[in-house]
């Protein structure tokens, strides 16, 4: 069964096919022509319809919007061209100038831009270094729910599950239900596989 590519306006396609051939590093950006755009006029996840449609290009956003925020959007979307209008002082006659960045605006939207692709990491869930005093402080621990003296046989009642972290995990917990302690423990210590009896 064939695979039928998703709709593209018949401009873009035109525009395609008789750009391509002559100059295959030409891009592809999406563009509302309004001075600005409205919001819900961006139609960014036509990015997404480009990005299928013409997988060998590379895909942006020219974007008549006020703001640096869905240049983000778009690069979420896929598209790794973004053009922006540009301006020294958005107070200036002209239609531009009112929905053009400023120089703190550009240096924004850029350091947003570099941020976002640093903070979409590779995908897969990790502990960073950072996170290990908050998840020491907020993870939970097997402790003698009382003081315990050696040779008691550990029950529900004597074991309690308390923060911080540190020790054995409340999953663990059949591990030691119905083990005897080789050693007394204090109320809230933590509980140990070395403090049980084989």
């Amino acid at each position: 069964m064939g695979h039928t590519p998703p709709a593209t306006s018949p401009e873009v396609r035109r525009a395609y096919d008789a750009i391509m051939p002559i100059n295959p590093n030409a891009a592809l950006l999406q563009c509302t022509a309004a001075y600005p755009a409205d919001f819900a006029e961006l139609d960014l996840r036509v990015i997404e319809t480009y990005r299928r449609a013409f997988p060998n290009v590379v895909v942006g956003l020219s974007a008549h919007d006020n703001g640096i925020a869905m240049a983000v959007a778009a690069y979420l979307l896929g598209a790794r061209i973004v053009e922006k209008h540009f301006t020294l002082n958005r107070a200036m006659k002209g239609t531009d100038h009112k929905f053009s960045l400023e120089p703190v605006g550009l240096k924004k939207l850029v350091r947003d831009l570099r941020r976002t692709r640093v903070a979409l990491g590779a995908g897969e869930k990790r502990v960073h270094p950072s996170e290990t005093p908050a998840v020491t402080k907020m993870g939970k621990k097997l402790v003698a729910a009382c003081a315990l003296e050696e040779g008691t046989v550990l029950g529900e009642r004597e074991v309690a599950i308390k923060s911080p972290g540190g020790g054995l995990h409340p999953y663990e917990i059949d591990r030691v239900l119905g083990k005897t302690l080789r050693r007394p423990l204090a109320a809230d210590e933590a509980i140990g596989l070395e403090d049980l009896a084989p």
